[in-house]
């Protein structure tokens, strides 16, 4: 079996530019940048990426998905989640190639993401 991707979800010249958790902490939720967007195709699950801590590749931001909520998840959780096509494993969590790194008060503004999960 194998997995087709046909892009990184993390490359390293993305890696460098976000920020710790500490760097990020005391910004205020509207003012946070989003650097990073995955998505799921096949679900509309979408991660929106704020911070990252590179040892234990674990990244903070806004999850939508059942729920919108603010939250930790982790780059290999994303890399290892696929579905079944023939006899194919395709990976079901993308990196959103064209997303423009933006503050969530402009994501919100735009209508990308709720103005009920900015906290402040």
């Amino acid at each position: 079996m194998s997995v087709l991707r046909k892009h990184v979800l993390l490359p390293k010249d993305i890696e460098k530019k976000l920020p710790s958790f500490e760097e990020d902490e005391n910004v205020p939720f509207r003012q946070k940048v989003v650097y990073l967007k995955f998505f799921s195709p096949y679900n509309g699950w979408r991660w929106y990426v704020t911070s990252y801590d590179p040892k234990t590749k674990i990244f903070f931001g806004l999850v939508r998905g059942w729920e919108d909520e603010w939250g930790y998840f982790s780059l290999e959780e994303l890399e290892s989640v696929t579905i079944n096509v023939g006899k194919h494993k395709i990976p079901a969590i993308e990196r959103d190639l064209w997303f423009t790194p933006k503050t969530v008060g402009d994501l919100a503004k735009e209508g990308e993401i709720p103005e009920r999960v900015i906290y402040s």
